[in-house]
């Protein structure tokens, strides 16, 4: 059946947040100031690469992190009942990927599971808060990555499907492809079983004054216009299941008022997204050309594995030396297959929440929650 794209008056605001989730082994939820040893030197938010500290030490114990965009959120600027909507948001996707790899699931499961759930919540910019393009109109990426056999699905440009980083992984399982674009990954996914969804299922109304705001002030063609338009929102998982297999997912709505048929890392493997049970599996978020560009989650990879770093060093070189250099700033969650968690940040702060294997969840949302190194 033929595609069409319905007329989209509406979009879908997404609170564009960033946050950085991880889960340990079970979960009671705690707000972030807690002890968090988390590897997250951030760099300010200038385009100049910064002089190299020493990077401190991955948070240890972990098997699953989730995040939901880079960027900076002031103290203040969330009532308590949107404070509360993120952080609630954090944990589901935390536990719903958690609960399968306590199942004895795989990896790929727990990560594809986790960012359903963002996918799902209007407060993140993926599926249901996915942002508006330039006509108005919702173009969805995503892609997912096996360490374990380096297998890998992506998708860009989708229109009409609710989950996007679930028909990535059904290009990679059910066709000799990679990645698929457009209409013609709408239709697959419609050949697929996959349920058609309507444009006017992405809109809300946050994300319709975003649009707005942009189009306002001339456009968020820029980086730095779109730096202005929204905080991240991007979301992501990365995951390592009981035979030690790493797995890494990102889906995203892109950004607002962003050119028809742009895309950013989110789907790019090895860009915005990598898995290699060799070494690590990645999530990135930032500015996706940046990111493309410094193919930046298989450059933490390659750390690992030629000049044998470990985690955090290897994260902290690439997203607060490298990505700076090329005169952007970004975010990542690395993973390696025992358990080491990095997230590391050159913007001034990050929305996170990880859980731990003694129980405990923390999350992070506020630049005083995230300290920058």
């Amino acid at each position: 059946m033929p595609f069409r794209t319905p007329s989209a008056k509406r979009v879908l605001p997404l609170c564009a947040g960033l946050g950085v989730l991880v889960a340990g082994l079970s979960g009671a939820q705690t707000t972030a100031g807690a002890a968090v040893r988390a590897q997250s030197p951030g760099a300010a938010a200038s385009s100049q690469a910064r002089t190299a500290a020493p990077a401190p030490s991955a948070v240890r114990d972990v098997v699953i992190a989730v995040h939901g965009g880079a960027g900076s959120l002031p103290r203040g600027s969330l009532t308590p009942e949107q404070e509360k909507a993120y952080r609630d948001g954090l944990t589901r996707a935390l536990k719903a990927g958690y609960a399968l790899l306590e199942q004895g699931r795989p990896a790929l499961d727990a990560v594809e599971k986790a960012v359903n759930v963002l996918e799902d919540d209007p407060n993140f910019n993926a599926g249901k808060g996915a942002v508006f393009n330039t006509d108005a109109e919702h173009e969805l990426d995503a892609s997912i990555m096996d360490g374990k056999d380096l297998r890998s699905g992506a998708v860009a440009g989708v229109r009409h499907t609710k989950n996007p980083v679930s028909l990535a992984r059904m290009v990679m399982e059910k066709s000799p492809h990679v990645f698929m674009a457009g209409k013609g990954a709408d239709e697959f996914a419609l050949r697929n079983g996959v349920p058609y969804t309507t444009q006017d299922y992405f809109w809300t109304q946050k994300r319709w004054d975003q649009l707005m705001a942009a189009k306002g002030r001339g456009g968020a063609a820029t980086a730095s216009a779109a730096r202005q338009t929204e905080v991240g929102g991007t979301v992501g998982a990365v995951a390592v299941d009981r035979g030690r297999n790493v797995a890494a997912a990102t889906s995203t709505g892109g950004l607002t008022d962003k050119a028809v048929g742009r895309v950013g890392d989110s789907p790019v493997v090895g860009a915005g997204t990598y898995a290699d049970n060799r070494t690590v599996a990645v999530s990135c978020t930032g500015t996706g050309e940046v990111f493309i560009r410094g193919v930046a989650a298989h450059d933490i990879s390659a750390l690992m594995e030629y000049a044998r770093q470990p985690v955090h060093a290897a994260a902290a070189k690439v997203i607060n030396e490298k990505i700076p250099a090329l005169g952007a700033t970004g975010a990542a969650i690395a993973l390696d297959p025992r358990g080491n968690l990095a997230a590391p940040h050159s913007t001034k702060g990050v929305i996170n929440a990880y859980l731990t294997r003694d129980g405990k969840v923390v999350t992070r949302l506020y630049d005083d929650e995230t300290p920058a190194g």
